[in-house]
């Protein structure tokens, strides 16, 4: 419109960091993070559809949604993060092999990691946490660039906040922008 003083662009930005900052809200029990990206993920792909992205909106679609299998989800999630601490911790202990044990560890964390988050962007998340990891696989070793965009992004939102720690309670948002951007990517690539 005409009228507006700020664009439909500078909406959806604002929108996104309104959503980032009540994902990083509800990720604060960490359990709770899986469950909080997915419906970030979510709400930000109804956008597109011309639902509005508000924060009211993320809550109540959270309020519908929250389920045991999102706490259980959560909590995989967190075991698998804290057993890839625990590893790189004995790889810088010196042991026998450490090099060696910390690159494939590393790896195996890097693809664990996109797996998990490509979950989180499928819709299958808000209902079927195994139906979304199976398929985020899938999706993972199919689309290997969409997989390098996934840590690519999460690289930027770790900088990010390693640069400015105010900005860590909104990168959430921009990152499930980006985690719904690579989903939607490769539903266009797979049509075509």
């Amino acid at each position: 419109m005409r009228d507006e003083v700020f664009g439909p662009r500078t909406t959806l930005f604002a929108d996104v960091l309104s959503v980032g900052l009540a994902t990083a809200l509800v990720s604060v029990p960490l359990v709770t993070v899986p469950a909080a990206l997915s419906t970030a993920c979510a709400v930000l792909r109804g956008a597109g559809e011309g639902r509005p992205a508000t924060a009211g909106r993320y809550f109540a679609t959270l309020r519908r949604r929250l389920r045991a299998g999102d706490l259980a989800a959560g909590a995989a999630a967190l075991a698998g993060a804290l057993l890839f601490a625990a590893d790189l911790a004995l790889a810088r202990a010196g042991l026998p092999g450490a090099p060696l044990f910390a690159v494939v560890t590393a790896g195996i964390g890097a693809v664990a990691l996109v797996v998990g988050l490509r979950a989180c962007a499928r819709p299958e998340a808000l209902t079927d946490w195994t139906a979304a990891l199976r398929a985020a696989a899938r999706d993972a070793v199919r689309d290997v660039w969409g997989s390098a965009l996934v840590l690519l992004a999460v690289a930027t939102a770790a900088l990010c906040a390693w640069m400015l720690l105010p900005l860590a309670f909104l990168v959430p948002g921009p990152l499930a922008l980006a985690l719904t951007a690579v989903h939607l990517r490769l539903s266009v690539i797979s049509e075509n």
